[in-house]
């Protein structure tokens, strides 16, 4: 593959990239990179990618027990509207869906495409965001600190 700051992210098929390939892209893209393909025109097709695939990485058995709806804010810099996505974990299973629902979740995450990337993509950690203003949380918050361990997160 070609040097990551050359990759042409506009005609990048990322239905074809596997999680662990996804995770080593956004760790050799620059910020300014990142932020571009976030406030693109790709920036939905990006999020639809991996909101899908959020159910082929769940690991169900460490989330037995629960029964949570979670709701992803992704802000926009770049001054479009925010995309919201929610995932309801329950029952042995993960389902996304790509809207806000009625129901008020128990956990809601607040954060910017690029860092939300670094985190779906293991080159971020929850509670680094959260320190560094990143991300917001409401909600909760023990629901938000063990969110990861319910996904198989690839490590960069």
């Amino acid at each position: 593959m070609a040097a990551l700051d050359d990759l042409d992210l506009e005609t990048l098929d990322f239905g074809s990239v596997g999680p662990r390939e996804f995770a080593r892209i956004v760790k050799g893209l620059p910020t300014r990179r990142i932020a571009e393909l976030m406030s693109g025109t790709h920036r939905r097709r990006v999020l639809d990618e991996v909101f899908g695939r959020m159910h082929t990485l769940f690991k169900p058995d460490a989330a037995a027990g629960k029964d949570a709806l979670i709701r992803w804010r992704i802000t926009d810099d770049a001054g479009g509207a925010d995309d919201v996505y929610e995932t309801h974990i329950g029952g042995g299973t993960c389902t996304v869906t790509p809207e806000r629902t009625d129901r008020e979740p128990q956990l809601s995450l607040t954060m910017a495409g690029p860092e939300f990337l670094r985190l779906v993509s293991g080159n971020a950690s929850g509670p680094t965001l959260f320190f560094t203003r990143k991300l917001k949380v409401k909600g909760d918050i023990r629901l938000a600190g063990g969110l990861t361990y319910f996904f198989d997160i690839p490590k960069p």
